[in-house]
């Protein structure tokens, strides 16, 4: 496969962008550059290796901590925390205007 104009214009019709001139110009390079790296990805040898379904597999591991029971706050250190408080409530800003 490979980028021409007509490929271009087709694309930037998908994707309802106008472009200059110069603009469609760096973006064919830009593709082509793409196109030649996959050819090179292409010649290295996979027949051996498992696929990969995640990169960072590892990463995915639920790392949970045992839960402990433990006392409760009292509301007055709760609240001490709070950047502001009405009626032992903490209080935010409003997120939704009445209208």
């Amino acid at each position: 496969m490979s980028f021409n104009d007509q490929t271009l214009a087709h694309l930037k019709k998908l994707c309802k962008i106008e472009c200059s001139p110069e603009e469609d110009r760096s973006i064919l390079e830009n593709l082509s550059r793409v196109l030649q790296y996959m050819k090179q990805l292409e010649e290295i040898d996979t027949e051996n290796v498992q696929p990969c379904r995640h990169v960072l597999r590892s990463m995915l591991k639920n790392r949970m901590r045992e839960d402990e029971v433990k006392d409760l706050l009292s509301r007055d250190k709760f609240l001490a925390n709070a950047s502001d408080q009405i009626g032992g409530m903490v209080r935010v800003p409003p997120v939704m205007k009445p209208q």
